[in-house]
């Protein structure tokens, strides 16, 4: 089965698009909307407005950890519409249900079938195809139970491997945060002298810099776990039920 359909990927040259996109999209999005109203904010409030939407959201940092989500939640979208879409549909068909019930079952004339379906790319498909090329070799249908087991986890090894993409943006989206707060207090430090003579306006503007990157860091991550929490499991269950088929279809057609 082809690696980058396992693990539901974009192809790269894709993903490297999306990703563009996506930092274009943010970016006009920050100079359209958010930078103005933030600015406006700060005007019209002064340091009152430091807990308005748009002055939390307006510095760099925020920006970055924002395009990253976005990117993260359109790739797992993407993983979530492969599986419903594409996987779900076929996990309870017979793929050979059209071959004669009374006659043992030709796995040459079988694989051809189920190469040239419409559904050849799917994960179970894929694995008929593993356990009646073990058959074919072993003629020993527990071999082929066997060749199941071992294409089901080489499944969810290939699922959990095409997340680490997500993974990695998950942990490095709190460290943007934290990287945030230090510039924040290392640039409120520099207004101290500013501050005690009263002007504290300055200061109030960096630590605001440095508390919000990491509220704004903290609260994608927190969505971003939640939403491959579900992805994970519905993989799980993507797993189960391609063992499951294969277990009850494909092997009853190997013992006639």
């Amino acid at each position: 089965m082809g690696t980058e359909s396992t693990r539901m990927n974009f192809p790269p040259l894709m993903s490297l698009g999306v990703f563009l996109a996506v930092l274009l999209i943010v970016h006009l999005f920050y100079q359209g909307l958010v930078l103005p109203l933030s600015e406006a904010a700060i005007a019209a409030q002064g340091a009152g407005a430091t807990v308005n939407l748009w002055v939390i959201l307006k510095d760099m940092e925020q920006q970055i950890v924002l395009s990253l989500g976005v990117f993260c939640l359109i790739l797992m979208g993407y993983k979530y519409y492969r599986i419903v879409a594409k996987e779900e549909p076929v996990f309870t068909f017979d793929y050979l249900s059209h071959l004669p019930k009374d006659q043992p079952l030709d796995v040459e004339e079988a694989m051809q079938t189920l190469q040239s379906s419409a559904h050849a790319s799917n994960s179970s498909i894929a694995t008929w195809i593993n356990c009646l090329r073990r058959y074919q070799n072993t003629k020993n249908v527990q071999h082929a139970a066997e060749a199941i087991t071992d294409s089901v986890e080489s499944l969810a090894a290939q699922l959990e491997s095409g997340n680490s993409l997500i993974r990695f943006f998950i942990w490095a989206i709190p460290s943007i945060g934290f990287v945030g707060t230090v510039r924040g207090i290392g640039a409120a430090l520099a207004q101290a002298e500013q501050a005690v003579n009263g002007d504290i306006a300055g200061m109030v503007d960096k630590l605001g810099v440095a508390f919000n990157s990491t509220l704004v860091s903290l609260v994608v991550s927190i969505i971003l776990m939640y939403m491959l929490h579900l992805l994970n499991n519905r993989q799980d269950e993507m797993v189960l039920k391609t063992k499951i088929n294969c277990e009850t279809h494909l092997l009853t057609h190997l013992h006639k």
